[in-house]
């Protein structure tokens, strides 16, 4: 008790004094403190805070995640799931339980009954034999599926749909949200439960209709329906608990829906109106898909007089046309406005170099091939000089910057065949002879002491291996450095933009300084003038029809892969800003090729896997997680001509080191080629679904083509490219005569197989899927 005070004052209009009393406010001192005890929980093995009233405080962890509304008319799963369950589900209506424990408990209990019935059927048991076996367990109900037992604990799963045992809050929901333009809130008259359990072997589905609104929480109290999903922990990525719960989510967000569902009295009018409903929703998604407006990037335009000049007069004109309204505005800024972004600096120095190394190396390999084939009449100069070229040019002239041009692989294929042999006669004589000379064997050998004169470099084939690999290895590595948590993030970045050149110098010196007693197989250069115009006065008539053929055939070629790197580079992925010039590009092209082609120099047009490459180099990427996968996501890509233009003015530059570039090992551009395949792989749709042969099916990644197309169907599809990949590589690879030459007409007959046969195999609707590129 605090002390009490007495005071006196006089009364006014009297004399007398009155007596009164007042309680003193209590002091600091006076408060108790509360008091709490710490103490370690040998069963949990964790420590507890615990109030002198015996409270235990906890802690508890929420997160919030948007999660998109299912479309039904493109993910397969969404109208499956609604037919599949929604005739087995468990429906209960007018339930008067208030309590969610009480409310899990119906449900489960119901669950299991539904299951121990089923087992009854599909087992043959009677009635008796099964009620005798049920008795003897409690709470628990087995069924047998495929061979295995699931087992349905009904007080284990409730531990699981809550926090904890103390906390009784639901751990996994999905709850709809009401947004204004001033403020948003939760819709509190449905939730969605979720929750896994490894002994279930299938998904269960529940749902209630409560008779009075009950309290489920801080977010949800007054809900009238409660949906419940119970799946297995291992589960396809397009079955499991969210995906499943996101289904159901999707059509009782709809007010409408739950309107006409407390309306009905029995459990078939309530599965009737679900159902009905959701072939409602898929038919109004499919009608906006198809109704959906075309792209703004597309080539199509509302002016009916530009339209009329397109389809009467001159269409080649107008595409073109089309290109340079897109790209001419944009000209001037594309070479200033990187500058204006974050590290833009940085990333154009970096990416050049990246260009330089990527450019220079490749067109030194082909060029050597080229070299053998034709007597030096094309040589390494030549290829170094015809890059450098050809790159100027088209970084000046082109629609798309973006776009790297090169020769390639399937251009030096066109004229030259591959050969590298380990095993050669002078290594199995040498074998030979010191075996015999060992074993101290007198043998009349058939090849003369000369034989035994000529080099056995099997050190410089051990060398040729560790340099390609060790290239690869090191390129890579450091590619992929920036996800690693050492150093800085800007040093990571940094260590990840040169990891080429790195990589490419590191082992060069390895293999030209270190083991420099080994001879490796290096290329000659000469110091002939490059450009000398060819002599067509010397041409035969036969010559030029001749060549007609084979020039029809290498159009082809370029024409597809053109338009091929054009495609990838402007890929709604990369988030582009300033449109697509594929006619622009295709027109620059062919007067860059037939201006090359007076001098005798290589030919070129958009290279892969370096196109999309130079796109990463320019890009910024975040890391998101979906569903337990990382995956990197491009957020912006700075548009520049300048990367282009500076390193192929630095390949320029390297045509007066000729004799520095001799000391490149070619082990070392082989590992080049092999790193610049590797890390196109990164985000390659058709690597992807190739891997998803040896990848369990709960471990499939969220792709939107996973969401929209059969898992049969994916496979065909990845099958059938697999086979054309095949017969691409033999013709690419074969020693038959004139094989090669096939080539790009085999690469049209593939587009017209995609485009003719192959929507009589597969729907149209999941080769669009397929095909997409988000």
């Amino acid at each position: 008790m605090h002390r009490t005070e007495s005071s006196f004052r006089r009364h006014p209009g009297s004399g007398s004094l009155r007596r009164f009393s007042f309680r003193r406010k209590p002091t600091r001192e006076s408060i108790s403190e509360p008091t709490s005890t710490w103490s370690f929980n040998s069963v949990d093995h964790e420590w507890q805070l615990l109030r002198e009233d015996g409270a235990q405080i906890q802690l508890v962890y929420n997160k919030s995640e948007h999660i998109p509304l299912k479309d039904f008319a493109a993910e397969i799963r969404g109208g499956k799931d609604i037919k599949e369950f929604i005739l087995s589900a468990l429906v209960l209506l007018d339930v008067q339980d208030t309590s969610v424990w009480d409310l899990l408990e119906i449900i489960l209990r119901r669950i299991k009954h539904t299951s121990i019935r089923n087992n009854e059927s599909s087992s043959g048991l009677s009635s008796p034999v099964l009620n005798a076996a049920t008795t003897m367990i409690n709470n628990t109900v087995s069924a047998s599926a495929g061979g295995h037992r699931e087992t349905l604990n009904i007080e284990e799963i409730k531990k699981v749909v809550f926090v904890n045992d103390r906390v009784r809050i639901l751990a996994k929901t999905l709850q709809a949200t009401t947004t204004t333009e001033s403020n948003w809130t939760y819709d509190q008259s449905w939730l969605a439960i979720m929750c896994t359990s490894p002994s279930i072997l299938k998904r269960h589905v529940a749902i209630a209709r409560l008779k009075n609104p009950c309290n489920l929480g801080r977010n949800c109290q007054e809900a009238r329906f409660i949906v419940f999903i119970l799946s297995p922990m291992k589960e396809k990525g397009t079955k499991n608990f969210l995906e499943t719960g996101r289904t159901f989510a999707t059509i009782f967000a709809d007010i409408e829906l739950r309107a006409k569902l407390l309306k009905a009295t029995t459990q078939e009018e309530f599965i009737s109106i679900i159902d009905k409903h959701t072939d409602n929703l898929m038919e109004q998604q499919r009608t906006q898909t198809r109704n959906s407006l075309p792209d703004a990037s597309d080539d199509i335009n509302s002016n009916p007089d530009m339209l009329k000049v397109k389809t009467y007069y001159c269409p080649i004109l107008y595409d073109m046309y089309m290109d340079l309204t897109r790209r001419l505005p944009h000209y001037l800024s594309d070479f200033y406005d990187i500058f204006n972004t974050h590290r833009g600096s940085q990333k154009v120095l970096s990416t050049a170099v990246f260009l330089y190394f990527a450019c220079l190396l490749p067109s030194i390999a082909f060029g050597v091939l080229n070299s053998q084939v034709t007597n030096d009449q094309i040589s390494v100069p030549k290829a170094v000089a015809s890059q450098c070229l050809g790159g100027l040019f088209f970084s000046i002239f082109s629609g798309q910057p973006l776009i790297v041009v090169m020769t390639t692989a399937p251009l030096t294929i066109y004229v030259k065949d591959f050969i590298c042999n380990y095993s050669t006669p002078a290594c199995k004589h040498y074998d030979e002879y010191w075996k015999l000379r060992r074993t101290n064997k007198n043998v009349t050998f058939n090849f003369t002491d000369d034989t035994l004169d000529e080099p056995c470099a099997r050190d410089s084939s051990l060398l040729y291996i560790l340099l390609t690999l060790g290239t690869v290895w090191l390129g890579t590595f450091l590619y992929k450095f920036k996800q690693t948590p050492y150093l800085t993030s800007a040093k990571r970045e940094l260590l990840t933009d040169y990891a080429l050149p790195v990589s490419v110098i590191i082992m060069s010196l390895i293999g030209s300084v270190v083991f420099k007693q080994i001879n490796l197989q290096s290329f000659s250069v000469d110091h002939e003038h490059l450009f000398v115009m060819v002599r067509l006065k010397s041409v035969t008539f036969k010559q030029i029809i001749a060549t007609g053929f084979l020039g029809f055939s290498l159009s082809l070629l370029m024409f597809l892969d053109q338009n091929i790197a054009g495609a990838i580079v402007n890929s709604p992925a990369n988030k582009l800003k300033k449109g697509k010039a594929f006619h622009i590009d295709l027109f620059v092209i062919a007067i860059l090729n037939g201006w090359l082609s007076l001098f005798g120099l290589t030919w070129m047009h958009g290279a892969l896997p370096l196109s999309p490459l130079h796109v990463k180099a320019l890009a910024d990427t975040e890391e998101r997680v979906e569903q337990g996968h990382i995956q990197s996501v491009i957020v912006k890509v700075r548009e520049t001509r300048l990367t282009v233009l500076l390193s192929h003015i630095l390949i320029g530059m390297s045509l007066f080191m000729r004799d520095i570039l001799k000391q490149i090992p070619m082990p070392v551009l082989d590992g080049l080629f092999l790193y610049l395949a590797l890390t196109s792989l990164d985000g390659n749709q058709f690597f992807e679904r190739v891997t998803l042969f040896f990848t369990e099916q709960a471990a499939y990644p969220p792709n939107h083509y996973i969401r929209q197309v059969p898992q049969r169907k994916i496979h065909l599809f990845t099958l059938l490219q697999l086979l054309q990949l095949i017969i691409l590589c033999f013709l690419g690879f074969s020693p038959i005569l004139y094989c090669k030459l096939v080539l790009p007409i085999w690469l049209v007959a593939m587009v017209a197989f995609r485009y003719g046969i192959l929507p009589k195999i597969i729907a149209k609707k999941y080769l669009r899927a397929l095909d997409q590129r988000l």
